[in-house]
């Protein structure tokens, strides 16, 4: 199936099943089925047969699934059998965090780059990585052929440093600023907007009462 027909909600899942894959097979689980999946991940077993199913299926009736064969195949599915190189733009408190954040090289995930506008970061490391002004940024990015970028800048920063990573070659931007960018259909923007997920958490606290 062509990868535009899938929903927004079965590859917002796919990471969750990638993720209990992995735990099983830590506790050396070898096969499960779905409904012993579904009740781990609160996911009817049927939804779980629908998702896996856009994808070819992978189970096999009276057998299940073959848990490491469903690991390694959900990752292929979500590229992280690749590896990319990656910068964060903005060195502040979220952009360190995220350069501190280890499993990301795990998972194939390499940061190569921190840049930042304030000069009195200039030189410092994090993790071993510098951080560098962003004049830098245009000139780093295709020499180390960057090919995500994740934005942990004000709105007006990220929306004037989006066009630089467009024309310089990333293909991908994680997005942590307040704000919907505008770049070509060849680019694949994630935002990730916190004051919107806490909102939307603050929603269903006070609607507690109502189920």
């Amino acid at each position: 199936m062509d990868e535009h027909e899938i929903s927004k909600a079965v590859v917002k899942r796919l990471p969750r099943y990638y993720r209990y894959l992995g735990d099983l097979m830590e506790a050396k689980v070898e096969r499960i089925s779905s409904g012993e999946l579904s009740n781990l991940m609160n996911v009817t077993a049927s939804q779980i047969r629908q998702d896996l199913n856009n994808f070819g299926g992978f189970g096999q009736q009276g057998y299940g699934y073959n848990v490491r064969y469903l690991y390694q195949e959900i990752g292929k599915i979500l590229g992280l059998d690749k590896v990319y190189s990656m910068v964060i733009v903005g060195a502040g408190n979220l952009g360190q965090a995220l350069a501190n954040y280890v499993k990301f090289e795990k998972r194939g995930f390499w940061i190569k780059g921190i840049f930042d506008v304030n000069p009195r970061l200039e030189g410092m490391t994090v993790r071993g990585i510098e951080i560098r002004m962003v004049d830098e940024l245009a000139q780093f990015i295709r020499d180390n052929e960057i090919q995500i970028a994740a934005l942990t800048l004000p709105k007006a920063g990220a929306e004037e440093i989006a066009p630089i990573l467009v024309e310089n070659g990333v293909k991908a931007i994680w997005n942590f600023a307040h704000t919907d960018l505008k770049v070509p259909p060849d680019v694949v923007v994630e935002s990730v907007h916190l004051s919107e997920s806490l909102m939307q958490l603050s929603y269903r606290l006070n609607h507690l009462d109502n189920k």
